[in-house]
Parts: structure tokens; C-alpha cells; sequence
């Protein structure tokens, strides 16, 4: 069985509040687009039980132990009794760029062993299994835009198309440290709600939606504020950091082609349907 993990953007964030648990109360706007990963998991009677996990493409860093992948498999197979698989991913989207590839191989996986075991799960079953291995993993099992809420895995259903939309995406050889984005943000309510603000025209979001971590984020690193800036100067309706970054994406009325104008980062560039 193969899939396709895509991955997501958060158009508009903010940070209110510090939970009792460590992390963060926040409000976002998860919308998927359809640059992947590609996943394969196929039955196996190599073994009696277990996963036969390989991976290409992008270097992975860890052991297999830590791969979100082997552990939505282990959580599976703690509750039902499935076979030994084969798993291999190729991973094209970019680590640590405020994507969701990650969490989106693991809700992937998750669907896969579903349907291959036909164990009829439901989706709520799945986005608690997804809520165990993180945050953004839950979105992934439904993969359309929602208004995201706690710490981002409770959600609710937006009216938001943008197929007529050209997205370029913008990943820069840096690293930015979650907890790092997090360390310097204040967090406090919006003045505009996000879900009145992504009800408007697109062309008023540059003036009503906002990144909290971009306050910080930008101010540190002058290479993401300069493509938030090319990407408006190049006609972008609207730009913005994903996440805590370091991808920015600008979303834009016509094709258009920047590959030459970001050399040295990873682009991606196409409509938004999944």
C-alpha cells in the first residue's frame, strides 16, 4: 500500500496561553498542501510480529526506536493483534520546517495499517492514537483545513478553498528550535479573531492575520525576513512563516516561477488541492 503524506501551513497563529502540562494554548488555521513524502507499508511473514522499517531521500536523524512511523505501528499493535510489515520512506519534505512532514508520515501510517489490517477504526480512533505520538499528528487523519485549537490537536471544520490560489513555499538551510520560538513569544488573545479574519479576502489578511512567532523569529534571523519580503515584492497577496518556521509560503493569483530567486533554499510551487 502506498501513500502520500503531504504537508500542511498555518495560515495565521497565535500563542494564548501556557498550559498546566508545558505546553501552549493555541489558535491556527491548518490548511494541507499536496507537496509529500511517499510511504509504502506492505504485509510480511519475514517475522511473526514486528516492522522492517527503511527510509531514502532526506537523511532521517535517530534510531528507528524514535521514528514516528515504527511508533503509530507499535501503538496499533499494543491494541490489535496485526502482522509484520514492511515500511519505506522516501522523505522529500523538508525536517524542521514548520510542514508537518513528520507528524504527516505518522497519520499516514496510521490510515495505512488501518486499511491493511481492516481493522475499521474510526477516525476519532485514529486522531487519539495521532494525539499520542504529537501535536500536529491528528489533523493529518482527516487532511482538510480546520481552526485548530489546545495545542492544536481539538478542531473545527472552516469553509476555506484556495485551488485558485498559486502557493510557493520556501524552506532556508536553517534550523529554527521549537522551543526556541516559543521562549519569545508573549502569549495573549488576538485583537482580530482568526476565524472572522480568514472568513475576509485573501487581500486583507496581510493586515488581520499574523505568525506570533514571527515577532521573534524574524528579528533573528534576517534570511527568513528577507524571503517573507521577496515574496510580497514578487506580488505574493499574502506571506507567512509556517509554524515556527523556517519554510515562509506566499500565496499568489497567477503561476509564477522562483526557483531562481531562492538558490540556495528548497522550494515548492503549485495549487493547494490534496
Amino acid at each position: 500500500m502506498i501513500s502520500f503524506p503531504n504537508c500542511k501551513i498555518n495560515l495565521g497563529l497565535n500563542i494564548v496561553g501556557k498550559r498546566a502540562d508545558g505546553f501552549h494554548d493555541i489558535e491556527t488555521i491548518f490548511y494541507p498542501l499536496p507537496w509529500s513524502d511517499i510511504l509504502e507499508i506492505t504485509r510480511t511473514t519475514d517475522k511473526e510480529s514486528g516492522i522492517d522499517f527503511r527510509s531514502s531521500g532526506i537523511r532521517i536523524y535517530g534510531g528507528k526506536e524514535t521514528n514516528l512511523c515504527v511508533r503509530a505501528y507499535q501503538l496499533v499493535a499494543k491494541d490489535h493483534p496485526i502482522g509484520a510489515v514492511r515500511m519505506h520512506l522516501h522523505k522529500i519534505l523538508p525536517i524542521g520546517a514548520g510542514l508537518g512532514g513528520g507528524s504527516s508520515d505518522a497519520a499516514f501510517a496510521l490510515r495505512s495499517i488501518n486499511n491493511l489490517f481492516q481493522l475499521k477504526l474510526s477516525d476519532e480512533q485514529l486522531e487519539k492514537y495521532a494525539s499520542e505520538l504529537g501535536s500536529d499528528c491528528p489533523f493529518f487523519i482527516r487532511n482538510k483545513p480546520v481552526f485548530a485549537t489546545g495545542r492544536g490537536d481539538i478542531f473545527e471544520d472552516v469553509k476555506l478553498r484556495l485551488d485558485d490560489y498559486y502557493f510557493v513555499v520556501v524552506k532556508p538551510r536553517i534550523h529554527v528550535s521549537t522551543a526556541d520560538a516559543y521562549a519569545g513569544v508573549t502569549p495573549s488573545k488576538p485583537i482580530v479573531s482568526l476565524k472572522e479574519a480568514i472568513r475576509k479576502p485573501v487581500e486583507t489578511w496581510k493586515d488581520t492575520i499574523k505568525n506570533d512567532f514571527e515577532n521573534t523569529i524574524l528579528e533573528k534571523y534576517a534570511a527568513i525576513r528577507k524571503i517573507k519580503k521577496r515574496l510580497y515584492d514578487e506580488g505574493a497577496t499574502y506571506a507567512s512563516m509556517s509554524g515556527s518556521g523556517s519554510s515562509v509560503f506566499g500565496i499568489f493569483k497567477k503561476t509564477i516561477d522562483l526557483h531562481l530567486h531562492f538558490r540556495s533554499s528548497t522550494v515548492w510551487q503549485g495549487h493547494a488541492a490534496v
